[in-house]
């Protein structure tokens, strides 16, 4: 990779292959910094070989606008890849449990770039339309005290509501803690655990900047 003198914002990424972001395509607003050139300039072979980590673990897709916002800061986007990859790659909870609780992250906080990147996922993962839309309520979901969606399971529906009170409360009640230790083993907690705190950061670091430029929209616009 070539090491330039400098670090050279431009206004828009390159996409690449757009179907990987298609709510991008419409876009009327615009991020509230400038995204990082792609491919991203480097000041030094350290530099590089963060974008090359970063690419590595998007690859096939290009980079996202996630990427080329946290390329202002090499050492920041360097430690957030890592992070965000153990998190989406080396956990063992079953994909429609992971992208449950990111896309549950993203409704609380309006985080509609999110929501449409992963409710997808979800899908993906075997959730129903039903289910998701359950999911996308923005009223507060509370276990023991607000019915339980028939599409979503047991296991789906406590990670909803525990994901929900770990986003709007911080603290769990014990109600709800007792619930997830019934029905998941302790390292099972500790990683869905770990993945709702993860994308609290990611989705407060996308709403602050307005990455993805679908905040002012809806989680129907956005997916």
């Amino acid at each position: 990779m070539k090491v330039s003198s400098i670090l050279r914002p431009c206004i828009r990424p390159r996409l690449g292959n757009s179907s990987y972001i298609p709510h991008l395509q419409h876009q009327t607003r615009k991020m509230r910094l400038p995204y990082i050139a792609d491919p991203p300039p480097t000041a030094t072979p350290e530099e590089a070989e963060i974008v090359q980590r970063i690419q590595t673990r998007r690859h096939p897709r290009p980079l996202q606008p996630l990427d080329l916002t946290l390329l202002h800061s090499p050492p920041v986007a360097d430690g957030w890849n890592s992070f965000l990859g153990a998190v989406r790659t080396k956990t063992t909870i079953p994909q429609d449990l992971r992208e449950i609780a990111i896309s549950r992250v993203a409704v609380v906080n309006r985080a509609w770039y999110e929501w449409a990147h992963h409710a997808p996922l979800a899908e993906q993962g075997g959730v129903s339309k039903e289910g998701m839309n359950a999911i996308k309520t923005e009223q507060p979901l509370v276990l023991g005290e607000t019915q339980k969606p028939a599409e979503l399971t047991d296991k789906q529906w406590a990670v909803t509501c525990y994901t929900d009170e770990m986003t709007r409360n911080v603290q769990v009640r014990d109600e709800t803690f007792a619930k997830m230790r019934e029905i998941f083993s302790d390292k099972e907690v500790v990683e869905i655990t770990a993945t709702v705190a993860c994308y609290n950061c990611v989705s407060r670091f996308l709403v602050a900047l307005d990455v993805g430029e679908r905040n002012g929209t809806g989680p129907d616009a956005a997916h």
